[in-house]
């Protein structure tokens, strides 16, 4: 079997008010996963259980992304999840909270067989 890359989708989520990482993360992954239909793991005669999914998390505060809430976004597939520090945190001038903005690639492979 080889591994073969075979998707990457992007997204971005935004948490407005409350500063919430893991629902920002949550919300780009929403954003890359549903303006899609992955259908090349059965085209390729593949169960969807069998891909296997990482997931890079950009955040501000990286330490604060609940990965395995993220990973529970993903109906299926075999999945880790990276968070790595990026994303943009915008101050408000009212409060303690400010809006965080966080990006996510999905990135998908499939084992395959080797080409005879």
């Amino acid at each position: 079997m080889a591994r073969k890359r075979m998707v990457i989708e992007l997204g971005m989520g935004v948490d407005l008010q409350g500063s919430d990482y893991t629902k920002a993360a949550r919300r780009a992954v929403h954003n890359a996963l549903r303006q899609n239909s992955l259908t090349v793991a059965p085209a390729l005669g593949v169960e969807r259980d069998a891909m296997i999914i990482h997931v890079m998390i950009g955040a501000a505060a990286p330490d604060r992304v609940d990965r395995a809430a993220v990973a529970a976004e993903f109906p299926y597939g075999t999945v880790t999840v990276e968070v790595v520090e990026g994303g943009m945190d915008t101050p408000k001038d009212d409060g303690p909270y400010g809006t965080v903005m966080v990006n996510a690639a999905v990135i998908v492979d499939l084992d395959l067989p080797e080409a005879a």
